[in-house]
């Protein structure tokens, strides 16, 4: 589903709001609610660093085996990229959005979360390799992503261009990127479904081809704009309007195409049906609203857990 009318800007003061988290995440408030009223869960959520959340027993129930007795999840998240997954500051913990989603569906259904951090295109070999059990990476389901993966929605972002400050190359939308250098995640939405959409209306234009430059990460590709190697960025919105208020030298010309993003889950895992049953717990909590807003993303809250709704 499409949804172009959402507005996911980074808010003026997210840099604060972001510092404010790094310092106060250890000790984190409890949501109020049920789990208000439960010491155990409450101390078990302060050392996740999110709101507490009851254990949805239904979720549990639908656990693999392995992991019932494991009582452990190993989710993959990509390397650092504020805000939906950077260090704690000076620490090689991982906090974000995409982080503490995963540690409420670990909250949900009663496991420890173990991140492990990996470059984005090694997520979807590792697990199929059973390194990790799932992934909370802001993936957009695809359909040649569910031939291996299935997928359950938990956020929505959308696609955002950065230019050098001032936009010398006048790039106002995706429509004007023909022919332009243009920084890309390796793996990414952006550079395995939109860019080759780009070239299609570029060559029917007459104009030349996108030029694509790939990187392992999206602060390697701002490192890149910035030295004036690149013309623009595009990735998600999140981390291009955040890098936008850290860094004078760039701007955003244009946030479009907002889509749902889905936790992963290898196919043949069977954990699809706990961790749907849990992120319908999630998403309608006060403690889902509260790590939104801790990242000040809270237009990118969703109503609905979908499971494989393919983009």
């Amino acid at each position: 589903m499409k949804n172009p009318t959402a507005a996911l800007r980074a808010k003026p003061g997210l840099s604060a709001i972001l510092a404010t988290a790094v310092l106060t995440l250890a000790v984190t408030g409890c949501s109020t609610g049920p789990s208000a009223s439960n010491p155990s869960r409450e101390a078990a959520a302060a050392g996740t660093g999110v709101p507490a959340l009851e254990v949805n027993q239904a979720a549990v129930d639908l656990l693999p085996e392995s992991i019932k007795a494991s009582k452990v999840l190993r989710v993959a998240i990509p390397t650092n990229e504020p805000p939906t997954q950077f260090y704690r500051e000076g620490t090689q913990e991982m906090t974000g959005t995409n982080p503490d989603v995963a540690r409420l569906i670990g909250e949900a259904l009663g496991v420890k979360v173990d991140i492990q951090v990996a470059n984005f295109d090694s997520i979807i070999p590792g697990l199929a390799a059973n390194r990790y059990d799932m992934t909370v990476s802001s993936m957009t389901p695809t359909e040649k992503r569910m031939e291996v993966l299935d997928f359950v929605d938990y956020m929505q972002i959308g696609n955002a261009i950065a230019v050098p400050k001032g936009n010398p190359g006048g790039i106002k939308d995706e429509n004007t990127l023909c022919g332009k250098n243009i920084g890309l995640l390796t793996g990414s939405y952006q550079l395995t479904v939109n860019v080759p959409s780009y070239d299609e209306a570029c060559a029917a234009a007459g104009k030349d081809a996108i030029q694509k430059s790939e990187f392992q990460d999206t602060r390697q590709a701002i490192s890149a704009l910035t030295s004036g190697r690149l013309d623009a960025v595009l990735a998600d919105s999140p981390i291009l309007n955040f890098a936008a208020t850290q860094n004078p030298g760039i701007e955003v010309a244009r946030t479009y195409e907002f889509t749902p993003v889905g936790v992963g889950v290898p196919k043949e895992s069977g954990l699809v049906k706990s961790v749907s049953a849990a992120l319908d717990t999630v998403i309608k909590s006060e403690s889902y609203t509260k790590v939104l807003g801790k990242y000040g993303l809270e237009s990118s809250a969703i109503t609905d857990a979908r499971v494989n709704f393919a983009q």
